[in-house]
């Protein structure tokens, strides 16, 4: 099957998420997860977010979970000996993205939402979303090392795998790489619209993934592009079977996703990135302030038609009851 409308049913957590009109029962706090023991390095660009070794992790986590952060999205961070042309160690099990998530399902179960980028960016040498072939992004390549990406990620027990790289038909692909293996009940976030935008500079630092050539705008969207073609992303994503569409970034979007919400059937979501997020940080130092700042934008998502929203400034955001 290409649409089976139980996934996002399939869990209390995950209805919670996509159906609560409650902003806090929305949000899905980003996590970077690196190699090691103990390990929990500041983001210079990102104050307030980590790179954290999978036992920290689990550990900030299950604070997050106390909080009632239900919602959580894992990005890998691959050590430079790891990384190849190819991104082949992205698939491998012991991978500490894979083991963070195995970790986090024994401890929570169907009580938290795990979300895992699918992407090759972090793991190749090169830094592209996607095999390089006669200096080109090379679509058709890329789809495989996709699926077997999405596929360990499913076998450690992902809730979501979040489809990054905006290669053409690789949601169909990801969709029947599952249903062959008997995932079905794994979702599948598709970044369906994802611009070739500025405000992803800290994201790419902590997450060692800027291209070491060239940039990505052969695949992301060009942001002077009109709303036919994100409506075309989205329905085309939505028809090879993405469980939640994806506008990214979000605060200079929302015309865009205003566009695509009423377009789809599919829940919505929104990326708070790291640009938008540090612009915020870096503009006051005062808690109600920034308390204000994001209470403000968070609104402005839900109003312009978003389901569900990812922000590192989630943890902020209900430990300090800037939603009450």
């Amino acid at each position: 099957m290409n649409i089976r409308p139980r996934i996002n049913r399939w869990t209390t957590s995950r209805r919670d998420l996509i159906f609560s009109p409650d902003i806090k029962s929305s949000l899905v706090q980003p996590h970077f997860v690196v190699s090691g023991e103990g390990v929990s390095e500041a983001i210079q660009s990102m104050p307030g977010i980590f790179r954290q070794s999978v036992d920290v992790l689990c550990q900030t986590i299950a604070e997050d979970m106390a909080l009632g952060i239900k919602s959580h999205m894992l990005f890998a961070v691959v050590d430079s000996h790891d990384k190849d042309p190819t991104a082949s160690k992205a698939s491998n099990s012991d991978m500490p993205l894979q083991v963070a998530v195995a970790k986090l399902k024994q401890q929570f179960g169907a009580e938290i939402v795990i979300m895992t980028d699918v992407c090759l960016c972090t793991a190749t040498d090169h830094g592209h979303c996607g095999i390089v072939h006669d200096h080109q992004i090379d679509n058709d390549l890329t789809i495989p090392e996709l699926c077997k990406i999405a596929l360990s990620h499913a076998e450690a027990g992902a809730d979501y795998v979040s489809a990054s790289d905006m290669m053409d038909g690789r949601v169909k692909a990801i969709r029947d790489t599952l249903e062959q293996a008997g995932h079905v009940s794994t979702g599948i976030l598709s970044y369906s619209v994802k611009y070739a935008s500025s405000f992803y500079g800290p994201f790419r630092d902590a997450a060692s993934s800027s291209p070491s050539f060239g940039d990505r705008g052969s695949h992301q969207m060009d942001i002077r592009s009109g709303y036919d073609e994100a409506i075309l992303e989205a329905v085309t994503d939505e028809a090879e079977g993405a469980d939640i569409i994806m506008v990214k970034p979000a605060m200079t979007y929302l015309d865009v996703v205003r566009q695509v919400s009423d377009s789809v059937t599919r829940p919505v979501a929104v990326y708070n990135v790291s640009g938008e997020y540090s612009m915020v940080m870096s503009s006051t130092s005062d808690d109600n302030s920034r308390a204000n700042l994001v209470r403000e934008i968070f609104h402005s998502f839900k109003r312009a038609g978003a389901d569900i929203i990812v922000s590192y400034h989630a943890r902020a955001a209900v430990k300090g009851h800037w939603l009450d």
